[in-house]
C-alpha cells in the first residue's frame, strides 16, 4: 500500500475524479439552462380548468407552466378547505393565465382536488401581443376600422398580421434610421454653428450655408413625419374579438397583435416551426413589455462588440507589458514589486475597477475630451459621460493581469538558446523579438486573450457604473458619421439577466428567459472562446517549426 501511495498513483486518480465531476457539473449547468430556457419557446397546450372555489366554480384558462407539492399544513395555515381524504401533501398547479389587463396577475395557484374537469379545446388560442403579455381565449370575430363586425377567416386575419408587421418594419425603419438620421446631421449642425460662434469665426456666408442645410433637414423630416404619421393611421385597422375564460367578448386592436397560435391543434412539424420561429425571434429582436417579452438582438450585439473592442486593447497592451518585463526591465526590487503588484490586481473586486473606470475614464478623461473638443455641446456630455468606450477600456484593465502573466510565461518557456542564435546570425533585439520570441509565444498570448475574453464577457458589476443600461435607443453602429459611436451606452446579456431576473415587474413571467438569456450567454463565451482556442491552435502550428 505505501509503495503505491508514494508513487504518486492516488494523487494522478483524485485528480482525475475531480476533473470528471467538474466537467459532469459544468456539463450539467449547460443541461439545465438549455433546457429551461430552449423549453420555453415549445408550444405548451393551452388548458380550460373548471375549478371549484369558495365562490363556485369558475373557468380558468391557461397554461400550465409548473407543477409541485405543498404541504397540507402549510395550505391549512393559509385558510384553504382541505378534502375529507386527508394526505401529507396535495398537487398543485401553476398555471399561466396570460390576460393581463384583466385579471391583474398572470399566474394562478390550481390545487389538484379543487379541480372538477380540464380539457384542450383545439379553438383555444394564445395571442402575442406587444403588450400586456399573452391573451388566451377563442377568437371570434374581425371589427374593422368603421366599428363593422366580420366573420373570422384566419387566412385573412394572418395576411392582415403580415400586413401590420410589413408596416410596423418600415416604421421602426423610419423612426430608428431616417429620423434618427436627420436629427443626427440637425445636431451636427447646431454645434457645428455654435462652435463657429464661440470661436468668433461664424460669417455671413457660414451662417446662410447652415441655415439652408437646415432648411433642407427640416423640410426631411417633415416629409418623414407625414409618412410615418400616414402609416400609424393605417395601423389602427380595428380589433380581434376574443371570449376570454368567463365567456366575454373583448376587442384587443389589431396594431398589437404580433401573431396568433393554435397550440393545441398544432402537429409535431408545426410546434417544430413554432420553436424555430420563436427562437429565432428571441435572437434577432429587440425586447419589448419591460424586458419581459420579446429578443435580446441589443444585448448579444453590445456583448460581442464589447468583448472584441477589450480584445483590441488589452492585448497589445498586455503584450507591450510582458515583452518589457521579460525582456527589457532589469532584475531589480522594483521590478519584483512591479509583477507582484500585477499578480494581485488580478484579485481586486471587479466593482473597484468600475469605481476607477467611472473616476478616472468617464469623469477624468471623458470630461477633459469635452473640455478640449466638445465645448459646443457642453453642457450635455460626449465622452464625459458612461459609453462603451470607458466600459471597454475598465475591462480591459480589469483583465490585463491575466494577458500579462500568461505572455511572460510563454516568453519564459522559450529557450534562452534561441535568443542567442539570433543574435548569433546578426538579429537585433527588436529583430530577435518580432520575428522569433514573440512568434512563438503567440500561443500563450492567446491562452491570456482566452481567459480575459471568458471573464469580460460575464461581468457585469463594473459595467453598471461605465456604461450598461436597461434599454438602449440606438446600437453603437449605423449609417451616420463616424459610424461607429463609441461614446453610446449600450445594452449586456449579463445585465439583461439581472434586470429580467430581479428588477422586472413580471418577474415568475420573465423567468423562463433569465434561463434562455444565461444559456445564450454561456453560449457566446463558448463561442468567443472557441474562435481564440482556433487562432492559438493555427499559431501554434504554424510557428512549430520554429520550436525545433
Amino acid at each position: 500500500m505505501r509503495p503505491w501511495i508514494k508513487s504518486g498513483t492516488p494523487w494522478v486518480w483524485m485528480t482525475a475524479g475531480m476533473v470528471s465531476v467538474s466537467l459532469i457539473a459544468i456539463l450539467g449547468v449547460l443541461l439545465l439552462l438549455g433546457y429551461r430556457g430552449l423549453g420555453y419557446f415549445w408550444p405548451t397546450p393551452v388548458t380550460s380548468f373548471e375549478v371549484k372555489s369558495e365562490q363556485g366554480v369558475e373557468t380558468v384558462v391557461g397554461q400550465i407552466y409548473r407543477t409541485d407539492q405543498v404541504d397540507a399544513t402549510q395550505l391549512e395555515d393559509a385558510g384553504v378547505a382541505l378534502p375529507a381524504y386527508r394526505q401529507p401533501s396535495y398537487q398543485r398547479l401553476v398555471v399561466k393565465t396570460g390576460n393581463r389587463e384583466q385579471a391583474g396577475i398572470d399566474f394562478r395557484q390550481l390545487l389538484a382536488f379543487q379541480i372538477k374537469s380540464q380539457h384542450t379545446p383545439v379553438e383555444m388560442a394564445m395571442i402575442e401581443r406587444s403588450e400586456n403579455g399573452m391573451f388566451y381565449g377563442k377568437p371570434q370575430a374581425y371589427v374593422d376600422a368603421g366599428g363593422h363586425r366580420h366573420a373570422l377567416v384566419l387566412s385573412e386575419l394572418y395576411q392582415r398580421l403580415e400586413d401590420l408587421a410589413a408596416r410596423r418594419a418600415v416604421i421602426n425603419d423610419i423612426e430608428q434610421v431616417h429620423l434618427a438620421g436627420v436629427n443626427y446631421r440637425l445636431e451636427q449642425l447646431r454645434l457645428e454653428e455654435k462652435s463657429l460662434s464661440l470661436d468668433s469665426q461664424l460669417n455671413t456666408a457660414d451662417k446662410k450655408r447652415i441655415d439652408k442645410r437646415r432648411s433642407q433637414l427640416l423640410s426631411q423630416y417633415h416629409q418623414l413625419e407625414k409618412k410615418l404619421k400616414q402609416l400609424r393611421e393605417k395601423q389602427q385597422t380595428g380589433a380581434l374579438v376574443v371570449e376570454d375564460s368567463h365567456g366575454d367578448a373583448v376587442a384587443l386592436p389589431l396594431q398589437n397583435v404580433i401573431n396568433v397560435w393554435y397550440p393545441n391543434a398544432m402537429s409535431a412539424v408545426e410546434k417544430l416551426e413554432f420553436w424555430g420561429y420563436q427562437v429565432a425571434a428571441f435572437l434577432s429582436e429587440p425586447p419589448r413589455d419591460s424586458n419581459a417579452a420579446g429578443g435580446v438582438f441589443p444585448a448579444i450585439f453590445g456583448t460581442v462588440f464589447l468583448v472584441l473592442l477589450m480584445s483590441v486593447i488589452v492585448t497589445p497592451l498586455g503584450v507591450l507589458a510582458a515583452v518589457y518585463l521579460h525582456e527589457y526591465a532589469p532584475k531589480t526590487a522594483f521590478t519584483r514589486i512591479i509583477r507582484i503588484a500585477v499578480v494581485n490586481l488580478a484579485g481586486v473586486p471587479s466593482i473597484v475597477y468600475g469605481v476607477f473606470g467611472l473616476g478616472f475614464f468617464v469623469y477624468f478623461i471623458g470630461g477633459t475630451i469635452d473640455d478640449l473638443f466638445y465645448q459646443a455641446a457642453q453642457p450635455a456630455p460626449v465622452f464625459g459621460t458612461p459609453g462603451i468606450l470607458w466600459s471597454a477600456l475598465t475591462l480591459a484593465i480589469l483583465t490585463l493581469p491575466v494577458v500579462i502573466v500568461s505572455t511572460e510565461e510563454g516568453l519564459a518557456r522559450i529557450p534562452t538558446s534561441v535568443r542567442h542564435g539570433a543574435f548569433a546570425l546578426g538579429a537585433t533585439q527588436s529583430e530577435m523579438l518580432w520575428r522569433v520570441v514573440l512568434p512563438m509565444a503567440s500561443p500563450a498570448m492567446m491562452t491570456g486573450l482566452i481567459l480575459a475574453v471568458a471573464r469580460a464577457a460575464g461581468e457585469v458589476a463594473p459595467l453598471m457604473l461605465v456604461g450598461v443600461v436597461k434599454v438602449a435607443p440606438s446600437l453603437p453602429v449605423d449609417g451616420n458619421f463616424p459610424f461607429l459611436h463609441l461614446e453610446r451606452k449600450f445594452m449586456h446579456l449579463g445585465y439583461h439577466i439581472y434586470d429580467v431576473g430581479f428588477q422586472s415587474a413580471h418577474i415568475e413571467t420573465a423567468r423562463p428567459l433569465v434561463y434562455a438569456t444565461s444559456f445564450l450567454l454561456v453560449s457566446v463565451i463558448v463561442a468567443l472562446n472557441l474562435s481564440a482556442i482556433g487562432i492559438r491552435h493555427y499559431l501554434r502550428e504554424k510557428y512549430r517549426a520554429l520550436e525545433l
